[in-house]
């Protein structure tokens, strides 16, 4: 299994309730049970109020790698990347579990 990790952070300025990120999240959120080779499917907001920590995250888990990259290359997923783009940077780490 791979598990696939990725941290948000949002653009300076921008908001948790900007429509552009609810519009994000809603996209990422309804990609599990849509993209059949998600295994495992978690997100939410951070709670820390650290100045490290980044704002958002996406927890998953893959059968492979490529099972992961069928998700990456998937149109929904690229959807989603693509609002994402507008507002925020992000971290990935992949690994085997």
């Amino acid at each position: 299994m791979i598990r696939h990790l990725v941290l948000f952070k949002l653009h300076e300025g921008v908001e948790r309730d900007d429509p552009r990120v609810v519009k994000g999240v809603e996209a990422f959120r309804a990609l599990d049970g849509t993209i059949p080779e998600i295994r495992f499917w978690e997100l939410g907001w951070n709670v820390s109020d650290r100045p490290i920590a980044h704002d958002f995250a996406i927890n998953s888990a893959f059968d492979d790698a490529d099972a992961l990259r069928r998700y990456v290359e998937h149109p929904d997923h690229q959807a989603g990347v693509a609002l994402w783009r507008e507002f925020a940077t992000w971290v990935i780490a992949d690994y085997e579990f």
